[in-house]
């Protein structure tokens, strides 16, 4: 007979005032892998945190195996985000300075990382450098790594600890296809190794070597036991996504734009000292066209976008033209900025998390990383319909890290739509939504691009993630276009 591995008894987390988790009681066997299921806010990320010691707690939590206070490396989280320092050992860095060549040197490269975290050790020939495929970033700066390139370094960082406990939160987010199957396999291969594994996920990526399932709601457990045994929840399912007519009235843009290319590339090409990023980039939008931008993690994505949103220097080297107007001929970023709704998965990484949920949202009527300046009473009755369109009035004055991460995800989604722009660049928006939540959010870009002929550049893993309105296609792959 297993013996017991994890136990929670009548467990309750409260946080800023209000019980997150409540009565939580189950045990996990020590030949047993669980994935903590449930919609976004439910409680699944403050529950990993509580097991690893980061939250206070009534109840009580039994480890079978051996606990040391002082030993980061018996239990380890593998976060959604990471936040990565600099040569001068601050956080301190910015959106912008992926794309500069100059400060992305004053970040540390995947191997000095390693050394930092394991020093003294002979870490590069470990056999989770080779079976994660990190060898070949050794060398590359942390800051120009994708998503699931970041995601592979974190794994590293945490095996080569030989954790007792390993809780992944999320790791499929940001993933392209094929890496989605090869955390699969990972994450097999971890559960051989016999380290016990607790996964937050989706119902949609549940790796074969998980055996039994929890499922989290409203902070309560209404399910734990075996895989084959666990239904998928069905509640809040019916919801009406519709948008109403008089709230589409409201989402009128404050500012008509008068043109008829929104996006034009000419033989781009991008190159960080020998590594060339894209390579011959011919690319034309025109007004009112939805793309999907596709391509495997790495394939020069977010440098595309980021010429497009001005945020890379290297677009005066290119021939490249924003809304009819050349890159170079006077317009300066904030003329671009203006017409240009955005997020990214980066772009919440490196927001000033000092702000507030009605700040961040204000701030996208000014393309700024916070509010530095009042609000009239039109701007302040914009803000307040979207914190309603996303249903964000309970946390309004709450600041960024005091939210979930669905909920900073939401927030920064009303950013970027605010303005109701001429151009939508949504790259990854759904992350950390739920499924009923991405719904939602696909019925509302299909609504807005026809009712205001707005141009959409979106980018997603997943194929039903991409709203109906889009139509045309982009793929990159190694920097370059393989298709349209």
């Amino acid at each position: 007979m297993a013996e017991k591995f994890l136990e929670f008894e009548n467990v309750t987390v409260q946080f800023g005032g209000e019980k997150i988790l409540d009565d939580i009681n189950f045990a996990i066997q020590s030949n047993e892998q669980w994935a903590i299921l449930g919609p976004s806010g439910s409680g699944k990320t403050l529950l990993a945190n509580t097991i690893a010691g980061r939250n206070f707690y009534s109840g009580k939590i039994h480890y079978h195996f051996p606990v040391k206070k002082n030993d980061k490396s018996t239990i380890l989280i593998v976060e959604q985000q990471h936040r990565f320092k600099n040569l001068s050992n601050t956080n301190d860095l910015y959106y912008q300075q992926r794309f500069n060549s100059y400060d992305s040197e004053q970040t540390i490269t995947v191997q000095q990382a390693l050394k930092v975290h394991f020093a003294g050790e002979d870490f590069i020939n470990k056999e989770w450098i080779d079976k994660l495929h990190v060898r070949s970033l050794l060398d590359e700066p942390l800051i120009q790594l994708s998503s699931g390139e970041n995601k592979r370094v974190q794994l590293v960082m945490a095996l080569l600890e030989n954790p007792e406990l390993l809780i992944l939160d999320n790791p499929f987010i940001g993933l392209d296809v094929e890496g989605r199957k090869t955390l699969h396999q990972i994450i097999k291969i971890i559960s051989q190794k016999g380290i016990q594994v607790l996964l937050i996920s989706s119902s949609n990526e549940i790796p074969e070597s998980i055996t039994h399932i929890a499922g989290l709601e409203k902070g309560t457990l209404n399910f734990a036991g075996q895989r084959d045994q666990f239904s998928l929840y069905n509640s809040a399912k019916n919801q009406d996504h519709r948008l109403k007519p008089e709230l589409l009235n409201q989402l009128k843009p404050l500012t008509e734009f008068d043109f008829s290319i929104a996006i034009k590339m000419m033989n781009v090409n991008i190159k960080y000292g020998d590594k060339q990023i894209l390579h011959n980039i011919n690319w034309e939008v025109k007004k009112g066209e939805r793309w999907n931008l596709s391509g495997p993690n790495g394939a020069g994505k977010s440098t595309l976008l980021s010429l497009v949103t001005a945020d890379n220097p290297q677009a005066y080297a290119n021939e490249i033209y924003l809304f009819d107007k050349r890159r170079g001929t006077g317009e300066s970023i904030w003329d671009i900025k203006q017409k240009i709704g955005f997020v990214s998965p980066e772009l919440h990484l490196y927001f000033d998390f000092s702000a507030t949920c009605f700040e961040v949202i204000a701030s996208g009527l000014f393309d700024t990383i916070g509010l530095f300046r009042q609000l009239n009473e039109l701007q302040i009755e914009k803000v307040s319909l979207w914190l309603k369109l996303f249903r964000l009035e309970n946390v309004i004055s709450k600041r960024l890290p005091q939210i979930s991460l669905s909920e900073q995800r939401k927030t920064l989604l009303a950013r970027a739509l605010i303005k109701t722009p001429p151009l939508l660049i949504l790259d990854e928006p759904c992350q950390g939504l739920d499924d009923e939540q991405t719904e939602y959010f696909k019925e509302l870009i299909d609504q807005i691009c026809t009712a205001f002929n707005s141009t959409l550049i979106y980018v997603s893993h997943y194929q039903n993630q991409i709203p109906e309105c889009v139509n045309d296609f982009l793929n990159l792959e190694n920097g370059r276009v393989v298709n349209k």
